[in-house]
């Protein structure tokens, strides 16, 4: 008995293996197919120090750095591009689920996901000036983007999961930083029915797209939303309508969960660590 145990242990173990290496073959053939029909190139990748390893948003500070939030700690961190170091790093809060950054000059907006923003002015001095203002969005939302516009000196928000009393739509809001409160109307909306989404359509339409950040394209205007549930990149053009969708390999993205660009339009993508460590890439993109 003891030997035809041992031999259903070992053909188990063997059967088990034959299964993993069939589903592993399958999963490089699957990432092959979708690397050859990728429509996109990354340029560079930097991978981030373990600080960052829970990156979370991104914003462009200069011709070398980047400021980067990770959704753990109430920190704002530099990277720099050349040194691929943290340069810089201030406390502006306690610790927090933090999720998007957005920089108008030397003032930092930081989004915490239950729609609470913090406004730190003049975020590099030896004193800070820290105060927030609060959305309609609240948890169930679940916010992770933040972008602002230099043209109409707003920021411009997009909730997660539930919308604001849509549910075909995801709404992209406005807060001027004059009154600090969010316009009541979206200024555009994302049709989760929409034709683009065909391939990626849950039970919940609300499931469909789940950005986790956003930017705005400095010469186009277009809006760049990342989704970091199943890698994407949406575009859209400033009068709301679908310019292309991009599916982001994970080989690649293993989730995408910052998104700026660069004054002169490159674009930057971060992951999270998720199960190996975190990065940063310039990406171009293919035209569609």
């Amino acid at each position: 008995m003891k030997y035809l145990a041992h031999y259903v242990i070992v053909g188990a173990l063997c059967f088990s293996g034959i299964l993993s290496y069939a589903f592993y073959k399958k999963s490089i053939a699957e990432e092959k197919e979708i690397l050859e029909n990728a429509t996109y190139t990354i340029v560079k990748t930097w991978e981030l120090p373990e600080l960052l390893n829970e990156v979370s948003g991104l914003a462009w500070v200069n011709d070398s750095t980047l400021a980067c939030i990770q959704d753990e700690d109430g920190y704002i961190y530099h990277y720099n591009l050349n040194s691929e170091e943290i340069s810089y790093d201030v406390e502006f809060a306690e610790n927090g689920d933090y999720e998007a950054i957005a920089l108008d000059s030397t003032n930092a907006y930081i989004m915490r996901s239950d729609g609470r923003i913090f406004e730190v002015l003049n975020y590099m001095k030896d004193t800070l000036n820290v105060s927030h203002f609060n959305t309609p969005f609240d948890e169930d939302n679940n916010i992770e983007s933040l972008a602002f516009n230099p043209k109409t000196r707003n920021l411009i928000t997009v909730s997660k999961d539930k919308g604001l009393n849509e549910k075909r739509f995801k709404g992209l809001y406005e807060i001027p930083l004059d009154t600090k409160v969010q316009k009541e109307n979206p200024v555009v909306q994302i049709d989760m029915n929409a034709e683009a989404f065909a391939g990626f359509q849950k039970k919940k339409e609300q499931k469909t797209f789940n950005p986790s950040d956003l930017a705005i394209h400095p010469k186009t205007g277009d809006y760049y939303i990342v989704d970091g549930k199943k890698p994407k990149l949406l575009i859209l053009n400033p009068n709301g309508s679908i310019k292309a969708l991009h599916e982001l390999n994970t080989f690649h993205f293993a989730q995408p969960e910052g998104i700026t660009f660069s004054p002169d339009g490159k674009l930057y993508i971060a992951n999270e660590a998720a199960s190996g460590v975190a990065t940063l890439m310039e990406v171009t993109l293919d035209e569609q």
